[in-house]
């Protein structure tokens, strides 16, 4: 039963992971918490068998029934924190816990705010872009360091040794995909913040399990 929901949970994450939205979802009893500095790591009971999953640090009692909404399967994962290795987590956001985002984004565990709420002035310098402008010239950029201001809108830390970053500054249209960019970094940030990223433009760039993305800002520096 294990090798059930792993194998369908692949091809629901398969299936969804795209810059639309994801609608897989999980739900099960809590049978363990391990709370670390930014994630809460949970043993699943679920109706095809028991998995542990991973959701940004909140408060969950054991014995407690819970939803995962926006479910990514990730292989091999290593917790730096825990020094444990999951031969298969899942990834996602706690349904009805703050910050948790239920139809935006890609998979992860972080808040998305609407377009509509984000207006950042442009960056200022050499190199500096608006997001859109990143998103349609990303050919032109490929490989090239670019400077770009916006708000933090998700957050997900301490993934494959980076932070994962995606700013807004309300250029770009939701419908095209063009008013999101993630940014890589090592350095730490929140969600509402408002960042000025130096990183250097990847197009088509997989990172497997998963994460794969047609434009991003890889290594970048932050600063307020």
């Amino acid at each position: 039963m294990k090798k059930l929901l792993v194998v369908s949970m692949i091809v629901a994450a398969t299936a969804a992971y795209a810059p639309a939205s994801l609608a897989a979802t999980v739900n099960g009893q809590v049978l363990e918490v391990k709370d670390v500095q930014s994630y809460t790591y949970l043993r699943l009971k679920t109706k095809d068998g028991e998995t542990w999953a991973a959701v940004n640090k909140t408060p969950v009692s054991k014995g407690a029934q819970v939803t995962l909404d926006n479910v990514m399967v990730m292989h091999d994962f290593k917790s730096q924190t825990l020094n444990k290795t999951f031969p298969t987590i899942l990834f996602g956001t706690l349904a009805g816990a703050p910050g948790s985002s239920t139809g935006m984004g890609s998979a992860s565990t972080g808040q998305t705010k609407p377009a509509a709420d984000v207006h950042v002035d442009k960056a200022r310098g050499a190199n500096a872009y608006t997001v859109a402008e990143i998103i349609a010239k990303s050919s032109e950029l490929k490989d090239k360091p670019v400077l770009v201001r916006g708000k933090v809108v998700k957050y997900n830390p301490e993934i494959m040794k980076r932070n994962w970053v995606h700013v807004r500054d309300g250029s770009g249209s939701d419908a095209a995909g063009t008013n999101d960019l993630l940014v890589t970094t090592a350095n730490q940030t929140r969600v509402g913040d408002v960042v000025t990223a130096k990183g250097i433009v990847r197009i088509n760039k997989d990172f497997g399990a998963g994460y794969a993305y047609k434009v991003l800002i890889e290594n970048a520096t932050l600063q307020p």
